[in-house]
């Protein structure tokens, strides 16, 4: 079991969504917080959430993709509070297009953000965790970690790339008291499609309609999905499936590996693709 009471937890993109929801949920259990974001509104509307709670949140402005910024963080973190306990790597962006229509550099700004700030995450506080000699890793990837769907080649390949990131880390840990969590996800009611990048020539007629799709599609809530996370760390869970659609998506996968297509995108993927004409879960 991880404890929380009292430990120092890091959150990225806390200002709103699941990260804010997290943070949240864990100073309901006792934990400080040190919460970070681009948003400084929002970050500060966290903020002030967990201070109403009784607890404490020390905020940052930062960008996940900048390996140096990421690293003075930590070591920020490590002077100010002595040094983390749990580390949650949840910031996250989306972009939707099919491959043959995918720019380059909106694939690196996807993995920049996505996984190398992860990367970066994992690795800046990896150390004071073991200094420490236990600790608690979560990485945040997806529901769309799990399956492939058309439209969203760079949130598909960060995601995965998490995913192996993280059980390998999980094996590297075995035998120490640094546990390692993966998050999956499914349709959790936030921003994350709003505020994607699409194809150019369609995003001012499609990310509406995109995300209007999606709200309806999303039945789980933000808080909701904080409590699962919360309650993963706590029982050490390596594995964290929010959700029932990603319950059943998992359950699919393994069943159907290589035709799970078949049944979900039935009809020809346009530019969003799929049977739902989704976008990201998370």
């Amino acid at each position: 079991m991880t404890d929380i009471n009292g430990k120092l937890a890091i959150v990225t993109g806390a200002a709103s969504g699941i990260g804010r929801a997290t943070a949240i949920s864990l100073a309901r259990r006792g934990a400080r917080l040190a919460i970070s974001d681009l948003d400084r509104t929002g970050l500060a509307e966290t903020a002030q959430r967990i201070e109403a709670l009784g607890g404490k949140a020390a905020t940052y402005l930062l960008d996940v993709a900048d390996r140096d910024a990421v690293y003075a963080f930590a070591q920020d973190i490590e002077g100010a509070h002595g040094g983390a306990d749990i580390v949650i790597n949840n910031a996250g962006v989306a972009q939707i297009a099919r491959v043959d229509e995918l720019t380059y550099e909106d694939f690196e700004w996807v993995m920049n953000i996505d996984f190398w700030g992860m990367v970066y995450g994992t690795k800046a506080f990896l150390p004071q965790l073991q200094a420490k000699g236990s600790g608690h890793i979560v990485n945040v990837s997806s529901l769309f970690g799990l399956i492939s769907v058309p439209s969203q080649a760079a949130y598909n390949s960060a995601k995965f790339a998490i995913r192996g990131f993280t059980e390998a880390l999980r094996h590297e840990m075995k035998g120490t008291d640094i546990a390692v969590s993966c998050v999956h996800p499914g349709g959790i009611k936030t921003n994350i499609v709003r505020n994607a990048r699409f194809l150019q020539s369609t995003q001012a007629t499609v990310r509406e309609e995109a995300a209007s799709g999606f709200d309806r599609l999303a039945r789980t809530t933000p808080d909701r999905a904080g409590e699962v996370i919360v309650r993963g760390i706590e029982r050490n869970k390596p594995r964290i499936l929010i959700g029932a659609d990603a319950k059943i998506i998992d359950w699919l996968q393994r069943l159907m590996p290589a035709s799970y297509g078949k049944i979900m995108f039935r009809r020809e993927a346009g530019v969003l693709g799929g049977q739902s004409e989704n976008g990201p879960a998370v």
